[in-house]
């Protein structure tokens, strides 16, 4: 029995946050026969600065091991620039299988929220450290991040504090 985790970040998209913000994510598609995994497929959107918290995240945990590195951030990034966006996505990825290799940050809970789940950075954070009604496992499983990639995902980030915005019928605490 051979374990596998592939990984694929793409489909970037451009959502306008307001009159002069925008930010772009990316869809995560994991596919994995690994017993680390609660899921064995599941899609995700993340933004480049999700990436940056993750890794700042996995820092803490891995004082002694080398990290993998993102893909630089660029201040002027543009969807219709092909090439950038092309360049990002492979980063993401291979900083993804990177992390993938060292079984001290596969162990991390945070990254198996940010995954696997459709929960915000600011849930996953409070869901890591317990102060949610819900498990690690139980946010996994209940999440909706197993969708079709036809529906619209836009309202999966928001961060507002209502049950409905979770995808999981729990109310945080």
């Amino acid at each position: 029995f051979q374990e596998f985790v592939s990984v694929c970040v793409r489909d970037p998209r451009l959502h306008k946050d307001d009159r002069w913000h925008t930010h772009i994510d990316y869809e995560i598609c994991l596919h994995t026969n690994s017993m680390c995994f609660r899921k064995k497929t599941s899609y995700v959107r993340r933004s480049y600065s999700d990436f940056v918290w993750l890794r700042h995240c996995l820092e803490g945990n891995a004082l002694t091991i080398e990290l993998p590195k993102l893909p630089p951030w660029i201040p002027f990034f543009s969807l219709k620039n092909k090439e950038q966006v092309s360049k990002r996505m492979k980063g993401l990825e291979e900083f993804l299988e990177n992390v993938f290799q060292n079984p001290l940050l596969l162990s991390d809970s945070r990254l198996h929220l940010f995954l696997q789940s459709d929960l915000s950075i600011r849930r996953i954070e409070r869901c890591a450290l317990g102060k949610t009604r819900y498990t690690v496992a139980e946010a996994i499983q209940l999440s909706r991040s197993g969708y079709n990639s036809s529906e619209d995902k836009s309202s999966y980030d928001s961060d507002c504090e209502s049950s409905a915005s979770s995808g999981l019928g729990l109310s945080i605490d």
